[in-house]
Order: C-alpha cells, then sequence, then structure tokens
C-alpha cells in the first residue's frame, strides 16, 4: 500500500463509470489537483468518446487511461484496482424511466458496490468513496418538518422506487461487507450522498437528473408539479468526492453533500428570468397534482416524480462543510449554468 505522503503525481485514482455526468466532472477535478486517473468503462469502444469530451476540459496528458469492466461481471476488476491507492465507485444504474423490476436496478448496484471492494481489498487499496444518494436518506420517511442526516436512512417499502431502493441497499450492502472484514483486510469506506445534481452538462448527453431542467426550458410541462428536491451543483459533488479521498476524518462516514430544498416552481422561475428574453417559454405556474398523475400513465419521467408530490428534501449538509471543507453554489448559479450548457450542446433550443 502506498505511504501517506504519496504525492498526488504518484497516486493513482480509480474511477468507475467514468462516462458518467458527475465521474467526468470528478475526473477534471483530480486531474486538475495532480492525480493520476484510471477510468472505467463497459466497453473500451466509448474510451474515444470519453477522451474527447474530457480532453476539452483538462490536460489528459500520460495521467489518464481507461479500462473495461462491467458492474454485471467480475472480469477486469482487480485489474482496474491493481496499483491504485483511491477507488471512487461511481457506476451506478441511473433510469430515465422506472424498470419492469425493481431487481434490474437493485441486483447491478448492490452486487457491482461489491465487485468493487472486493477487487479494492485484493488489490490493497487504501480508501474507497462510494457514490450514493439522498435516495438513501430521505424515502419512506415522513418528511414532516425535520432536517434529514447522515444518521438516517431510508426505510424500503413497496411505495419506495426502485432507484431508492437501489441506492440503499448498495450503500447498506457495502457498509456491511467492510464492517465484516478481518483486521488485515480493513478498508476505508466513505459515502457521498448527493441530492439532484444539476450544473454544467459536459456534452449532448443528459443525464437523468437533468432532466427537470430540460423539460421546464423545452416546456414539456404545461406547468410546474408540485415536487422539489435537495439539489446541488456536479462541481460540488465532485469537489466533495477529491476531499473525501484524504480528508482525515472522512473514513467511516456518510456526507450528504446537498444545499437547501428547491422546489420546481423555484427553478423554474430562475430560468425564466434567464432564457425567456432568449424566446425559451418556461412554465411558471403550479400544475394541479391530478394533472401530473394523468401526465405519468404516458410520461415515464413524470412517473419518477409521483412518489414526491407535496414532499420536501430538507437535509443538512453540515458533515460536509465541517470535514471536508465543502463550500457548494447557490441554487441560480447551477440552474442558469446546466440551462446554458444546454443550449451549447444543442440539447434544448428556443421555439
Amino acid at each position: 500500500m502506498p505511504t501517506s505522503t504519496s504525492r498526488p503525481a504518484d497516486t493513482t485514482v480509480l474511477v468507475t463509470g467514468a462516462s458518467g455526468f458527475i465521474a467526468q466532472h470528478t475526473i477534471i477535478a483530480l486531474l486538475a489537483a495532480g492525480y493520476r486517473v484510471r477510468g472505467t468503462v463497459r466497453s473500451l469502444q466509448r474510451a474515444a468518446e470519453v477522451e474527447k469530451v474530457l480532453a476539452a476540459h483538462a490536460d489528459l496528458g500520460d495521467r489518464f487511461s481507461l479500462v473495461a469492466a462491467e458492474l454485471t461481471r467480475d472480469d477486469g476488476w482487480r485489474e482496474a484496482c491493481r496499483g491504485c491507492r483511491y477507488v471512487l465507485h461511481m457506476a451506478s444504474p441511473l433510469p430515465a424511466a422506472p424498470p419492469k423490476h425493481k431487481d434490474e436496478l437493485i441486483i447491478p448496484a448492490r452486487d457491482g458496490a461489491l465487485r468493487v471492494l472486493r477487487a479494492a481489498v485484493a488489490e490493497g487499496v487504501e480508501r474507497v468513496v462510494l457514490t450514493s444518494s439522498v435516495a438513501a436518506v430521505l424515502y419512506g420517511q415522513a418528511r414532516d418538518g425535520k432536517t434529514y442526516d447522515e444518521s438516517d436512512w431510508s426505510i424500503l417499502s413497496d411505495k419506495v422506487g426502485a432507484y431508492e431502493q437501489s441506492k440503499t441497499i448498495a450503500e447498506q450492502a457495502a457498509w456491511d461487507f467492510v464492517k465484516a472484514l478481518p483486521a488485515d483486510q480493513a478498508i476505508e469506506l466513505v459515502t457521498i450522498n448527493p441530492g439532484l445534481v444539476l450544473g454544467p452538462l459536459l456534452s449532448a448527453d443528459c443525464s437523468t437528473s437533468g432532466e427537470v431542467v430540460r423539460k421546464l426550458l423545452q416546456r414539456e410541462l404545461p406547468a410546474c408539479p408540485d415536487v422539489g428536491f435537495a439539489v446541488v451543483d456536479v462541481r460540488d459533488v465532485a469537489d466533495a468526492h477529491v476531499a473525501a479521498l484524504t480528508a482525515p476524518g472522512a473514513a467511516g462516514q456518510r456526507f450528504i453533500v446537498a444545499i437547501e430544498h428547491a422546489g420546481m416552481l423555484d427553478i423554474a422561475k430562475i430560468l425564466d428570468r434567464e432564457f425567456s428574453p432568449r424566446g425559451f417559454k418556461i412554465p411558471t405556474r403550479r400544475l394541479p397534482n391530478w394533472i401530473l398523475r394523468t401526465v405519468s400513465l404516458w410520461d415515464k419521467t413524470a412517473r419518477l416524480a409521483i412518489q414526491e408530490l407535496g414532499k420536501r428534501q430538507d437535509v443538512s449538509n453540515q458533515r460536509a462543510r465541517e470535514v471536508l471543507g465543502w463550500k457548494p453554489r447557490g441554487l441560480e448559479a447551477m440552474v442558469v449554468e446546466m440551462g446554458e450548457s444546454m443550449i451549447a450542446h444543442g440539447v434544448v433550443s428556443a421555439r
């Protein structure tokens, strides 16, 4: 195992799911901090595409490489971890629509996390930082005015969506795995639990989390449903991951990274101020709940929002601020910059 005095330039970090929205911003942050980065993709056929996106924002030089590894297979994970001091496990299924069966998300999320941890232990990795979600904190809870923190876990039932179940089960499985390790195989685990991730896209590949902004800019809903989110800028999520690699007090901790609750109407009003003068017609009225339920019969993304109607996502980010030195951006910056990037990459256009 590398010594604690290793410099970033001498340290290789494995980032799983290197084609993902958060992962690519994190790779850029790692390279800026001087680390060497190895990323995983399901197939190296995507290597050129991923490298092109990253090269527009970072000097890859000889400090970045890609290897193939899948969450559903053991092949390649030990080789991917070999020589790495740290692993950022960011790969996880993120649906654009509810799956036909919840196990389509739960099994790869849980088993993938365990595969990566087993490989990391076998290769002497020092610390694994796993990307979880507030989906593993808030769901199934009463949401009756309480502010939730890292001591809270989602309470799973058939009323909780498959994605939220997958994130909760995968994170719990990771903690159980690490706690059960014998002393001579001990590994440090940290989890980062972001809210709804907004902020600038790096390409036209619009993540599921960007659907809120995209739908509002394209006026795919006639008005704003009564749903909201604990939101966070993707660059701040990346910063939290990088800080969690080395922060002395981070090992064995969960970190919620999100700012205050923002309703869809709050987001719409920001978009309206910024983009309506440029021809975008943003809906800024409240949508009755019964209409969203009707729309969800044919709109699969709307179906994902049904369980959140009328509920708040109030969370505390105090631990991240204190232990990681985390300083998040505000709502307006992340919303406007996501909108600007969607226009720049041709994801949306004025009608």
